[in-house]
């Protein structure tokens, strides 16, 4: 045995040909791939309880999950006319208790062979013939040498995730536990230390062999927590190594372009305006301004709630850079935005000498050639569009200033596309998923942060409701009432039409239904992405005339669409929806000067009253989290309007997700590390990267050695965005 942390996981034993493959096929392929392949939870007597004790935890009114160890002592199948439900009988040395299953009968009657042992998982009740009873439970095969080790000597035991491809080739629980063993008992102290001495004894970090033996196999929790800490830490750490080296590069520049800022020009603009300017506005056009007089590139990003009113800081922004006979390019993510963009910017600086151009990928070829022969020659133009911007058949040569709106829509390398065009342009993006300030400071580092935190001047809060299926006809009674009274209506769906596949409401069907009973004297007209960019286009431009009274759509307006007429929102199926993205619509109303409603509509099964006054998850354990995410997103709806206090909310229910994936931020994701719990070693891992490459920008010097090495091997695709914004 070679014993090298590079060997294919083949020469383990155990592992043949296709296991090989399966592993290939999840992205193991060397035993180091093996070695970081950690368990998902950990089986501890400490968490086992016995069946007895599950009568007094549910008399004293437990309502969560309880685990247990025990053995199937029987396996049967029960059928009644057409169903059919496993029944598997479990025993510990205090007594017995039954599981069932509804579905997946045949493959789960295979799994649960009698004499087996098996941690179960699950919400236990008492049967009415006063048996307790776990459905479904989560589990985990132990064989008997595991079980009898694990109560002998209090072991604890790793239980890692098993994906669909390695369970093809019968790798089961414990055997995947022996290949892990084999793999570190021989290879973990061949692994190389990949933070230095200095980090290491200034963070109180466990080595990495250390580090690897007792993640897979700790011999108690302080050493497994200080394991976690040590793999936390350094996942962090290189990723703001990452976030430091491209502000650093972005610092370091200076051939960007110095504008002049024309104050003459943005009063022509302003006094336009039907409002002022918040405060916050005005800060953050200051930090904007003093970026763009500057020859170093502006590399900014822009946060502010839905409505705060970004689109008007980032107009100003453009006008500045027209205004220097340069062009500025708005990329936004989709085409009934861009739209909307074009149409409100080409009213507003209809009597300015600048073109305003749109460019989508709904243009044909002779569209695209007129397009282009017009930004050869207006040096001064407002371009904006989609994903077709940064096409390489779009030229840009005199590109000054870019403004990505929606700027989480776009992966890096087409927002780098897009930059490229231009010779260092000043860069805004723009959020309206705004995240908690200490993460965005982390998470975009390497931008200078704008945050909008004031909403204009008498805008009323739009009021939320939740409200049953069985409800629609008095709702549709009140939107016939709001329209009376001269108001447009938003009606939701998520679907464009029927499915046999999701059981849900369509727009295309309750379309024909609605205009025909409830609002047969109105006018109502129907949007979705499927429909041409023609059809769009006129559909919104009716709708903002006040030619329709009430538009059925999907979330293809969810973002951006402004009509400050519309004063009624009605989102069918609510619980499919995300926080963000139920924000996100309802930001579509309360533009006016009237009171608004959003009415969010779902099933009795997602209403769930306890959460209406009280949304504090701290006090809610995961199982619960996860059993009432829908009742909790909805009811965050009915109590917040701050698009902030949302987002944490959000956070902490679905966690960080692909928040710092390379698909959207040129980092390495986090496999480790949670951005939400673990946001003091965030800022701590931050301050380290940061000093670092403040005083050794090209780590250079014989302490750095290792960060430099580390990062050619680990994070090499990754240092190829450290200069794109």
């Amino acid at each position: 045995m070679s014993e090298s942390i590079n060997d294919s996981i083949q020469v383990l034993k155990l592992v043949g040909a296709k296991r090989s493959e399966a592993f290939s096929s999840i992205g193991i392929n060397t035993i180091k791939d093996l070695l970081y392949f950690f368990p998902r939870t950990y089986l501890d007597r400490t968490n086992i309880i016995q069946i007895d004790q599950i009568y007094k935890f549910i008399r004293n009114g437990y309502e969560g999950e309880v685990t247990i160890l025990a053995k199937a002592i029987s396996n049967e199948v029960l059928r009644f006319k057409k169903k059919s439900i496993l029944k598997v009988v479990f025993q510990d040395s205090s007594g017995e208790l039954d599981c069932v299953w509804f579905n997946g009968v045949s493959y789960f009657a295979k799994v649960f062979k009698e004499q087996e042992y098996f941690a179960l998982s699950g919400k236990p009740v008492v049967t009415k013939f006063g048996h307790i009873q776990l459905s479904h439970p989560d589990f985990d095969r132990l064989d008997l040498e595991e079980s009898q080790e694990f109560f002998n000597t209090g072991k604890i035991i790793p239980v890692y995730t098993i994906p669909k491809e390695l369970k093809k080739t019968n790798i089961s629980d414990f055997n995947i536990r022996r290949i892990i063993q084999q793999a570190v008992n021989n290879y973990s102290s061949r692994l190389e230390e990949s933070l230095p001495d200095y980090i290491l004894h200034d963070n109180n970090l466990m080595g990495i062999v250390d580090t690897i033996v007792n993640l897979h196999y700790p011999a108690h929790h302080e050493l497994l927590s200080k394991a976690r800490h040590r793999i936390k830490y350094e996942e962090l750490f290189y990723f703001e190594i990452l976030v430091a080296l491209r502000k650093n590069f972005i610092k370091n520049q200076s051939n960007g372009s110095s504008f002049t800022v024309r104050a003459a020009q943005i009063n022509k603009l302003l006094d336009k305006l039907d409002f002022e300017l918040t405060n916050a506005q005005n800060k953050t056009l200051k930090e904007i301004r003093e970026d763009m007089e500057s020859l170093r590139p502006m590399n900014r990003l822009l946060q502010g709630d839905v409505g705060s009113g970004k689109t008007i800081v980032a107009l100003i922004s453009m006008l500045i850079c027209v205004d220097n006979n340069l062009q500025a390019a708005l990329m936004v993510p989709t085409e009934i935005l861009a739209l909307q963009h074009y149409s409100v910017i080409r009213n507003l600086l209809s009597d300015f000498d600048i073109e305003i151009i749109l460019l989508t990928g709904s243009k044909n070829v002779r569209e695209r050639r007129e397009i282009q022969t017009l930004l050869d020659s207006r040096k001064n133009a407002i371009i904006i569009g989609t994903h077709a911007l940064f096409e390489e058949t779009v030229k840009l040569d005199n590109l000054g200033l870019v403004v990505i709106d929606e700027q989480h829509r776009f992966g890096v390398l087409q927002r780098f596309k897009l930059i490229k065009k231009g010779k260092s342009p000043d860069v805004l993006v723009m959020s309206a998923t705004p995240i908690p300030r200490t993460l965005s400071m982390t998470i975009y580092g390497d931008l200078d942060v704008s945050i909008i935190d004031e909403m204009p001047k008498n805008r009323i809060p739009v009021k939320t409701y939740l409200r049953g299926k069985e409800r629609l006809p008095k709702i549709y009674k009140f939107i016939n009432d709001k329209i009376d009274e001269g108001s447009q209506a938003f009606i939701i769906y998520p679907l464009v039409e029927q499915s046999d596949k999701i059981d849900l409401e369509d727009a295309e069907s309750n379309f024909e239904y609605l205009k025909t009973t409830y609002f047969v004297n109105r006018r109502v007209a129907l949007l979705h992405g499927k429909m041409s960019w023609s059809e769009k286009e006129t559909i919104m431009e009716q709708f903002s005339n006040h030619e329709h009274d009430i538009l059925v759509s999907t979330t293809v307006i969810e973002v951006g669409i402004d009509i400050p007429n519309a004063a009624v929102m009605l989102i069918n199926e609510a619980h499919r929806f995300g926080i963000a993205q139920l924000h996100q619509l309802r930001g579509r109303i309360g533009r006016g000067d009237k009171e608004s409603h959003c009415i969010l509509v779902s099933s009795k099964e997602y209403i769930n009253s306890q959460f209406n006054e009280n949304i504090n998850l701290e006090y809610l354990s995961p199982a619960q989290i996860e059993r009432y995410k829908s009742s909790i997103r909805m009811n965050a709806l009915i109590k917040y309007n701050s698009g902030f206090k949302l987002s944490e909310i959000d956070l902490k229910l679905r966690g960080p997700g692909n928040i710092f994936g390379t698909s959207q931020s040129g980092y390495p994701d986090l496999k480790y590390a949670d951005i939400v719990n673990d946001s003091e070693l965030l800022l701590t891992a931050k301050t380290s990267a940061f000093d670092i490459i403040e005083n050794d920008i090209f780590l250079q010097k014989e302490k750095n050695f290792l960060i430099k090495k580390t990062l050619k091997s680990n994070y090499k695709n990754n240092l190829a965005y450290s200069n794109i914004a």
